[in-house]
């Protein structure tokens, strides 16, 4: 924890941009019937009965000192997904970066041995050295701002039926481009000092 929150007050630098990376998955709910669009006096109605076509795998990175977000969908979160996500952040997101460092949680397709396992190893070693990693703690998801932006992406697009990667990709992708013109960022307050006072319990016991 203490950690993730020294890289946090850290001022922004270009050359090492700080980006918080996190996933979630969407269900694709298609319509049976047309729905019935609003009118005045009237809402619009969607019929009760849906059909499922599957579910849709998102990667969010968010860069909270610069305001900029990226949503990638894709239709599996396997290691290679993975990999393939992070190597478009380095060579197309911040391609001038000396390092980026990379906030994430510890699942078990998010690290070096995925970009491994999906690139050859010299490719691999190549995008390794571009990244600082720090891994949030267990249970301390509330400590990576990418979950945050997750948050108003499910309020302001995803809860609604969606019902297919095409049409969720380019939902998304407007609600990215809206979110990033606005340049909403992050002012973290939280700190160690902080942290050792409102979580102490959480702090082992030392006597004598």
């Amino acid at each position: 924890m203490e950690d993730v929150l020294d890289v946090y007050t850290r001022p922004y630098d270009p050359q090492r941009p700080q980006v918080c990376m996190d996933e979630t998955s969407k269900q694709l709910v298609g319509e049976t019937r047309a729905p019935v669009p609003g009118a005045p006096g009237r809402p619009a109605c969607h019929d009760y009965e849906y059909v499922r076509n599957g579910v849709a795998n998102l990667f969010m990175f968010f860069e909270p000192l610069a305001g900029q977000r990226r949503v990638k969908v894709t239709e599996h979160r396997t290691r290679i997904e993975w990999a393939q996500a992070v190597r478009e952040l380095v060579d197309e997101g911040y391609p001038q970066a000396d390092k980026i460092v990379l906030v994430m949680d510890q699942l078990n397709t998010h690290g070096p041995a995925s970009l491994y396992e999906a690139f050859p190893p010299a490719e691999a070693k190549r995008l390794v050295d571009k990244l600082e990693i720090h891994h949030t703690p267990k249970h301390g998801s509330w400590l990576n701002m990418a979950e945050t932006e997750f948050a108003v992406l499910g309020r302001q697009c995803l809860d609604r039926r969606i019902g297919n990667a095409e049409s969720l990709r380019h939902e998304v992708g407007a609600w990215e481009l809206d979110r990033n013109a606005g340049t909403a960022k992050v002012n973290w307050r939280f700190t160690t000092a902080d942290a050792r006072i409102k979580l102490r319990k959480l702090y082992p016991s030392l006597d004598g």
